[in-house]
């Protein structure tokens, strides 16, 4: 199951983070509507990836999530467009990253 979750999220993850990138570089960086479309279509296959996770709260999926957007953004902004983190943005996302892992995996009662 926690391999799973994490798979989905990692797919979760390159859909909207990818969308959002392609949208900004249709947008932003002058690169036209076929960069914004194959984006928006990214961002909708994002939603339907959150639908597969197991556990059958929206709210927690979602939460929980979060943290692997957080992470991710700042991974895919290093190898997309060259970023370098410093201290704080790695020390956020590990953060983010913990917060992920307490709402989707602590044992819970009941």
């Amino acid at each position: 199951m926690v391999a799973r979750t994490l798979a989905l999220f990692i797919v979760a993850a390159l859909c909207e983070i990818g969308g959002a990138w392609l949208v900004w570089q249709g947008v932003r960086e002058h690169r036209g509507l076929l960069w914004v479309g194959a984006g928006v279509v990214a961002l909708g296959l994002y939603g339907f990836a959150a639908t597969l996770q197991t556990d059958g709260d929206f709210g927690r999926i979602l939460a929980a999530y979060g943290g692997i957007f957080v992470a991710g953004s700042i991974a895919w902004g290093m190898v997309a467009d060259g970023y370098r983190p410093d201290r704080f943005d790695v020390a956020g996302a590990a953060v983010c990253l913990a917060g992920m892992a307490i709402i989707m995996f602590a044992p819970r009662g009941g």
